[in-house]
């Protein structure tokens, strides 16, 4: 279906519409709605003046507003409803008309999409694997879209897509909920607990992962990470052909890392052999997780690359801003930005790309994942740990509680930019200081207010402003 004739479907089948939370990806979503001729009330937690110019261009091409902190308090005025990924559709549930369709722009894009889809899913990785899979295809000549949880939207520009071309997606669970469409190629990087404090329980968070394959043809293809034991669970009864790619053991069909002539090789192993396809030490990321991340996305694209291509995209490619981002070495100290790292096993795995004790700055919002998992690696590889946020005091706990004869100093302060400075106030010549919060965005006080970090690369932003500024 083409983007018009889906406009054309949504205007004389539903005629209203209702577009909650006017974010990055909604925004362009009401402004086609409403240049198509359908009636739609936009519902956000913000004022109309705290939205600003979207607000106005909408309200000026028809657009009703509900706004304020009780906008979602009565039932929703439109047949058909795109929540924002952050809205769940339990919380919708108890105010859709009877005969409301709930949607999302995501969704909307797969009805008209005319390209072949590659989704790309997990609790770690996503993006990076996301923006691999990208690289090779475009080093291997083809045209290339990125979007979902990255990106730009590209529901407005899908009739600029060709059926030659390729879309590649990060798909989160908050996206993938609600979702009824699968991507032809589907990888799951891994399954691990995050999101809790979204998600009603670790079930719901685990069964959304699987709407990326639950839908494709038996001509689908799902790459899926042999090392993860959720993961290989969830896909268990996967309808399409299953290709595995492992992260540290050896496999005899499917991609992994093998010893070949003394030199480490990402390889294709099939009936017995072992086909080179990207040697390890060509990869210019830091750290052993990048080696997964490379597998996984050479699984996906296998047939559409050469070793060639691979080794091109190795070397090139640097990474994705606020993972593990070199920020600059100021007085002989390295900072790096791993703001991404809203999970304990992201922050663990950056910590291991490490070869020395960091000064590592952590905590933030609480998600409800256990943080006691990180106190091993903590004492391991931290020498000194400053904590910030909500969570300050429960990481330090766990690291309290571990049985560890080396423990890093901890220090917990409350304000951002202060933990910040006494990182770089603590650091000597030939330190690391790292901020990997192993939370989600938490507090700062810069200017004396208590206001939230809105997402991560806010938060990693205004880490490398205090960097930069010293």
């Amino acid at each position: 279906m083409t983007l018009s004739a889906y406009l054309h479907k949504i205007k004389t089948e539903y005629e209203t519409a209702a577009v909650i939370g006017l974010g990055v990806s909604n925004t362009p979503l009401a402004r086609c709605l409403c240049q198509s001729g359908v009636r739609v009330t936009v519902y956000d937690k913000k004022t109309v003046a705290q939205l600003g110019t979207d607000a106005q261009e909408l309200s000026a091409l028809g657009a009703e507003f509900v706004t304020g902190d009780d906008y979602l308090a009565e039932t929703l005025r439109g047949k058909i409803v795109y929540r924002a990924p952050g809205i769940m559709p339990a919380r919708l549930a108890p105010i859709l008309a009877p005969d409301a369709v709930l949607s999302s722009e995501i969704e909307a894009f797969f009805e008209v999409c005319p390209a072949k889809i590659i989704g790309v899913t997990g609790s770690d990785g996503k993006t990076t694997t996301t923006s691999l899979i990208a690289e090779l295809l475009k080093n291997a000549g083809r045209r290339v879209h990125v979007g979902g949880n990255i990106g730009t939207p590209l529901f407005p520009v899908a009739d600029e897509i060709s059926p030659e071309d390729f879309v590649v997606l990060e798909l989160s669970s908050f996206q993938l909920i609600s979702m009824t469409a699968s991507p032809e190629i589907a990888v799951i990087t891994n399954i691990s607990p995050n999101h809790l404090d979204i998600h009603a329980d670790y079930g719901e968070y685990v069964e959304s992962k699987k709407n990326i394959f639950r839908y494709q043809s038996p001509g689908g293809r799902l790459v899926i990470n042999a090392s993860c034991g959720e993961s290989l669970l969830a896909a268990k009864n996967a309808p399409g052909d299953t290709v595995y790619y492992s992260q540290e053991e050896p496999l005899t069909d499917g991609f992994c890392v093998r010893q070949i002539g003394g030199a480490e090789y990402i390889v294709k192993a099939a009936d017995g052999t072992a086909e080179p396809i990207l040697a390890v030490s060509d990869i210019a990321l830091r750290g052993r997780h990048n080696v997964w991340n490379y597998t996984a996305a050479i699984a996906a694209v296998h047939d559409l690359i050469t070793p060639k291509i691979a080794a091109k995209t190795a070397r090139e490619f640097r990474g994705v801003e606020h993972r593990l981002e070199l920020v600059r070495e100021y007085a002989g100290v390295r900072y790096y930005n791993d703001s991404i790292a809203s999970s304990p096993s992201r922050t663990i795995a950056g910590l291991k790309s490490f070869d020395q004790r960091v000064i590592l700055i952590a905590g933030g919002k609480d998600k409800g994942i256990p943080l006691d998992p990180l106190a091993p690696e903590l004492c391991r590889s931290v020498k000194t740990l400053i904590l910030t946020g909500p969570t300050a005091e429960m990481i330090a706990d766990a690291v309290a509680k571990y049985d560890s004869a080396e423990k890093p100093e901890i220090s917990i302060i409350s304000d951002f930019a202060a933990a910040v400075l006494a990182a770089k106030n603590s650091a000597v010549p030939g330190d690391i200081v790292l901020l990997s919060p192993a939370c989600t965005s938490f507090y700062k006080y810069a200017d004396g207010s208590d206001a939230q970090f809105r997402n991560f690369e806010e938060r990693g932003k205004y880490f490398k402003e205090l960097v930069n500024g010293f």
